[in-house]
């Protein structure tokens, strides 16, 4: 009974961690079209094209994090940035005007 107890009390110590590492960022290129803002929330639903590496083209709400960056975002303008992925979190960054390729 000490053994199992013993083993129960060394697992709970394995899962608690001070410090965990902190996920890596990943960065992906996005183009896309404003569909619509929502300033309160900073969000912005963006019809995308394909971003290679993480997701097919569709229409969906990403957060940004950054005022500067959402500033740049109008509805019906289409734009390049950099999706950022950490973990299940994501969101736009650096937002420049689509240069038409």
């Amino acid at each position: 009974m000490k053994l199992l107890a013993s083993l129960f009390f060394l697992g709970l110590l394995a899962g608690c961690q001070r410090n965990p590492a902190p996920k890596p960022v990943a960065e992906y290129q996005m183009r896309g079209e404003v569909v619509g803002l929502d300033p309160a929330g900073q969000l912005a639903t963006i019809k995308h094209d394909k971003i290679e590496g993480w997701m097919d083209a569709m229409t969906m709400e990403y957060p940004i994090k950054d005022k500067q960056e959402f500033s740049k975002l109008k509805v019906s303008g289409k734009f390049q940035a950099k999706i950022l992925v950490q973990g299940t979190d994501y969101w736009i960054s650096t937002v420049s005007p689509d240069q038409g390729k």
